[in-house]
């Protein structure tokens, strides 16, 4: 049977977060202000920017976290530069994983996108347009608009129709009309696709992610009828080791790895307990505080992404990493050409033209731990003072 490529329309998905949203909205146009006011404060200290939290979904600044500079730097260069190929983040429980990746977002500048479109697509990319877009860029010029960079959540039991989309064979047999509902995969394009307990995740999610980091495309197929889009992402995970390991084949296609745990510096714990307590009491104000931080973050992120084209890596320095690669025994080429776009963009954020040592040690670091070559008598443990005794 011949597959037909499908043109027919999307059905348009109301995201539960949106329904809620509106419906706030509409009661408030339609309640006097006098009595609005008091119901958002209630008499009570603070009530008010709780409120306004809940109902506007105020994030924890990413500023604002308390060490964990390892995580931190590894989600900005993968914001930086997105082809470096996504994050695993190991570690015990409230470490601010989940902290980190969702208020990543906040810090990142907007991208341009196709106005209407369900898919995100890249206006400058008319190789990589879903069918929709194609159609209206062929009866004239695509309209535009810029919006926030959106961070969207893979739960570990997602159905496989949730996540890659699903075709409405019903209405294809009925009447020949061809509904594509469009998945996590679609909702994912050009954002950050994060994955809690990601070592958890049933092999046929598995499969669909490893299918679109490879091709940079998610295509369903049903009864002869398939639909495709762009579905490039950056992938961030994370989980905890003791709840057991990740599918070699997944943990291959994720960049860095970075593992992280507890502070143990008495000082930064009383920092994290204070501001967990002001973010709680007032959540406005306290992104207040960190707006200008939150701010010159967002700007070294912007400033890096237009000096990364220029930076150079010299033939020296690509010796470097072969030999640590060589040395620390991993399988395959993905390490090398990992660490040097890794090592580029880092000297990118730093403002520097040139990568330099300090660039490949920051990105083998977090390379190498999890591509190390493992056998029967060696627990394939990585020494960073292994790694910087071989490049000074």
């Amino acid at each position: 049977m011949a597959i037909l490529r499908i043109t027919g329309v999307i059905r348009e998905r109301r995201s539960f977060e949106q329904a809620p949203e509106r419906a706030s909205e509409k009661t408030a146009d339609s309640s006097p202000a006098p009595q609005k006011e008091k119901s958002a404060t209630d008499g009570r200290p603070g009530s008010f920017s709780l409120s306004l939290a809940r109902s506007r979904r105020l994030l924890y600044p990413f500023a604002a976290i308390v060490g964990q500079e390892k995580m931190k730097r590894a989600l900005i260069l993968n914001a930086i530069n997105p082809s470096i190929g996504g994050v695993l983040i190991r570690g015990q429980k409230g470490t601010a994983k989940s902290t980190a990746v969702r208020g990543l977002a906040e810090v990142l500048p907007g991208i341009e996108v196709v106005t209407g479109c369900r898919f995100g697509c890249d206006p400058k990319d008319a190789e990589n347009l879903c069918w929709e877009c194609a159609e209206r860029l062929d009866e004239g010029v695509l309209p535009t608009e810029v919006r926030p960079m959106r961070v969207v959540d893979l739960p570990v039991g997602a159905t496989e129709d949730r996540v890659v989309g699903s075709l409405d064979m019903e209405r294809a047999l009925r009447g020949g009309e061809r509904a594509f509902e469009p998945g996590i995969l679609a909702e994912a394009n050009r954002g950050i696709l994060y994955v809690d307990e990601i070592n958890l995740l049933d092999d046929y999610v598995v499969d669909a992610l490893l299918d679109a980091a490879a091709m940079g495309m998610n295509t369903v197929e049903r009864e002869g009828v398939s639909a495709s889009h762009p579905a490039s992402f950056i992938i961030v995970g994370s989980m905890n080791p003791e709840e057991g390991e990740l599918r070699p084949q997944l943990l291959d296609r994720i960049a860095l790895q970075v593992e992280v745990e507890g502070i143990s510096d008495v000082e930064q714990r009383i920092e994290i307990i204070e501001r967990r307590n002001s973010f709680a009491s007032d959540p406005a104000k306290f992104r207040e505080e960190f707006k200008a931080e939150s701010e010159r973050l967002r700007s070294r992120i912007l400033t890096a992404k237009k000096l990364l084209p220029k930076i150079a890596t010299s033939r020296g320095e690509l010796r470097k990493i072969a030999m640590i690669c060589v040395e620390f025994g991993v399988d395959g080429h993905r390490a090398d050409i990992m660490i040097e776009r890794a090592a580029r963009t880092n000297a990118a954020f730093e403002g520097r033209e040139r990568v330099g040592t300090a660039d490949i040690l920051a990105a083998a670091e977090m390379v190498l731990p999890h591509r190390m070559r493992k056998t029967p008598f060696d627990d394939g443990e990585f020494s960073p003072e292994r790694l910087r005794s071989m490049v000074t």
